[in-house]
């Protein structure tokens, strides 16, 4: 790989600062840990700047990942000021997320990058339906389940998060809400879910990605540590901005802002990734 220019690092840089800002107002407002922004942004500039290669998606995802721990915890904290966390769910499924999160990593690291694009924009376009197509108050159940149903959702709750680098709220909050739950208090528990879904899952990409080839300079496994550090800092300052903004709006508009913008997220993947 030659080595990058000037105006190449510029553009990096200039798309690392966009999409850390960016995703930060979308981890906060959707509790989505920004993965929905930043792995598109970080797959699309590795892509069109002729770094990397094979392994570019899985340093976008795993990257997103690392940055979704100090996130979604400055996104619970400001939920939590505003009384909207389950506590309850939250500590009783977390375990069997975290759980999932670590199977994830390990089934992404196994998978090539084009049937990993087709999981993360399958499962986005999936939840971005069930978002602006179903109608408000219809619900699978009247609450969540416990026992080996609690297990077994939130174990698959972690694994295709990790495997699309996102936080709890995408599949989190879409499960709390097909139960029953209302979105705000979906999207505030789930964000706590982002916590443990991403301390697990970069774990998880740092070992299955060591010594993969076609990675991006400066990467340690599948996780790019200046990609990592820039959004994270930059999504973690603006995170709370978008919480306080979700208790704002209307929950019928949060749900199609939501749908919308998880459907544009995923075909640009699909089209990158095939």
């Amino acid at each position: 790989m030659e080595a990058l220019s000037f105006s190449d690092w510029a553009a990096l840089a200039v798309a690392l600062i966009g999409a850390g800002l960016f995703g930060g107002l979308i981890a906060g407002l959707f509790g989505v840990g920004g993965g929905t922004v930043m792995v598109p942004a970080l797959f699309y500039a590795f892509e069109l700047l002729g770094v990397g290669g094979e392994s570019n998606l899985h340093v976008a995802i795993g990257s997103s990942l690392l940055t979704i721990v100090a996130t979604s915890w400055r996104s619970l904290a400001a939920h939590r000021a505003h009384g909207a966390v389950d506590e309850t769910v939250l500590r009783t499924w977390t375990p069997w997320v975290a759980f999932g999160a670590l199977i994830g990593a390990g089934i992404a690291g196994m998978t090539s990058m084009a049937n990993l694009g087709w999981v993360y924009g399958v499962c986005l376009i999936l939840v971005a339906a069930q978002m602006a197509l179903t109608p408000d108050g219809w619900k699978l159940a009247g609450d969540l389940p416990t026992g080996w149903g609690r297990r077994v959702i939130a174990t698959m709750i972690g694994g295709l998060s990790a495997m699309m680098g996102i936080g709890g709220g995408s599949l989190g909050g879409m499960t709390m809400t097909l139960f029953g739950r209302p979105i705000h208090q979906a999207v505030a528990t789930a964000s706590g879910f982002g916590f443990a879904i991403g301390l697990a899952a970069t774990l998880g990409f740092v070992l299955f990605g060591w010594g993969a080839p076609g990675r991006p300079p400066l990467s340690l496994g599948y996780v790019n540590v200046p990609a990592a550090i820039t959004l994270g800092l930059l999504t973690t300052a603006v995170a709370p901005f978008g919480a306080r903004l979700a208790h704002r709006l209307d929950k019928t508009v949060l749900r199609r802002a939501f749908a919308v913008y998880l459907t544009l997220a995923a075909v640009a993947v699909l089209i990158k990734a095939l």
